[in-house]
């Protein structure tokens, strides 16, 4: 938790600034009270002597300008009443740093507000929620509140890991216990001892594995493969999903029993659209994350702001950030304007995903969607026959299922009706 030591001018001047930043996981400390500490933020307005050049951020009224910390020099952050928001998030980013997790919205704030008393417990963590929404940053957040902060934090995402190799790569694996080992692999569970796990995509591991997983959780042990003695973990195992697991559990794809031993405190991530709050915080950070150096910030003018605020994000926060980073390269000067913005795709209302439609991407999706639904229905359902005949992996199959739900077709359900 970092502190902030803020004058007693700007808590007359800035006061709004400096709640703003208390609710975003700040501590805010009087000088005059508590002797700061090495590593602690402070705030200034201009004129006044910065306590510690490096760490102090000096505001000032009128034109907008955001000037990050430079070669020990303080940062600097000028700005009016009407662009607060994004002041906001110039601040936090600035003080926090451009790859801290970024929270504004109520419903933001109150997420990472609970995830830092879930870090305070050694249990397992289920987070669920759409792709791009941050789950691996509230992940890797948890394990930065935790006593585990000093271990190692490994993410593996199940599904672009080879279906045959997974056991090997999170168990561990000795000398010649199958072809091509030619030596010991030490696996992903005792790679992250005395740390945390995140197992991203979690519901893309096949059935067979699932159940090795749960006996790893339950027994805190692994048995690499070719050993026949078990290996004692300590490993706190974060989850990730796009899917809601209830929902694969009853359809089969995922194990009940799993489920529950991975849902012993089960957080969510919202899409973008659904927390307006966080998008002009989210793009201050992306434009100092990716300023490339810049002696001064580009600003997201209100304009702009109001273009992005009115934009559904069917990508959600890495739409955002492929937005910003194209801004920075477009504008020239200190302001980023909506005649900088260039979205990714058209709002699904406006663009939906037709055979008739001008992208060659979109005919070839939707004949793939056919092909499989139209197999599954004369394979009678059966995963396993479609995967053969479309000359597929299963783990592909499972994957290309799961893009179409995303976009809003159930196949499985479609081949069965």
């Amino acid at each position: 938790m970092q502190t902030i030591f803020p004058s007693a001018a700007v808590l007359r001047q800035n006061y709004a600034l400096v709640s703003a930043l208390r609710a975003q996981g700040f501590t805010i400390g009087a000088a005059d009270k508590v002797k700061p500490l090495p590593g602690d933020l402070f705030m200034i307005v201009e004129g006044e002597a910065p306590p510690v050049s490096s760490r102090t951020l000096v505001l000032a009224e009128g034109p907008v300008a955001a000037v990050p910390f430079s070669d020990g020099n303080p940062a600097r952050l000028s700005y009016g009443p009407d662009d607060a928001a994004v002041a906001s998030g110039f601040a936090s980013a600035m003080l926090r740093g451009a790859h801290a997790p970024v929270a504004a919205d109520p419903e933001s704030l109150a997420l990472y507000a609970l995830a830092e008393r879930v870090a305070a417990a050694d249990i397992t963590v289920l987070v669920n929620g759409p792709t791009g929404t941050g789950k691996e940053v509230l992940a890797r957040a948890i394990h930065m509140g935790s006593t585990r902060r000093d271990g190692p934090f490994i993410a593996v995402n199940c599904a672009a890991l080879p279906e045959t190799m997974l056991e090997a790569l999170l168990f561990g694996h000795q000398k010649g216990s199958f072809t091509g080992a030619n030596a010991a692999g030490e696996g992903f569970f005792r790679a992250a001892n005395g740390g945390t796990l995140l197992l991203d995509e979690v519901a893309e591991m096949p059935l067979a594995l699932q159940a090795k997983l749960l006996r790893a959780l339950q027994e805190r042990e692994v048995v690499p493969i070719g050993a026949t003695t078990p290996e004692k973990i300590d490993v706190r195992v974060i989850a990730c999903a796009n899917r809601d697991l209830q929902t694969e559990v009853t359809e089969g794809r995922f194990r009940a029993d799993l489920y529950y031993r991975l849902s012993v405190f089960p957080l969510s991530t919202k899409p973008l659209a659904e927390r307006p709050g966080d998008v002009a915080a989210l793009a201050a950070t992306m434009v100092l994350r990716h300023a490339g150096g810049r002696a001064r910030l580009p600003w997201v003018t209100r304009a702009a702001l109001a273009v992005l605020q009115a934009h559904d994000w069917p990508g959600n926060v890495r739409e955002l950030e492929n937005v910003i980073q194209r801004a920075l390269l477009l504008c020239g000067g200190d302001a980023i304007t909506p005649d900088h913005l260039i979205f990714d795709r058209a709002p699904a209302a406006e663009a939906p995903l037709r055979a008739d439609g001008a992208q060659l991407s979109n005919i070839v999706q939707l004949s793939e969607f056919a092909a499989i639904r139209e197999t599954l229905a004369a394979c009678g359902g059966s995963r396993t026959e479609t995967a053969r005949r479309l000359g597929i992996s299963e783990r592909t199959l499972r994957y290309r299922l799961a893009k179409a739900r995303e976009q809003g077709e159930d196949l499985v359900r479609r081949a069965s009706a």
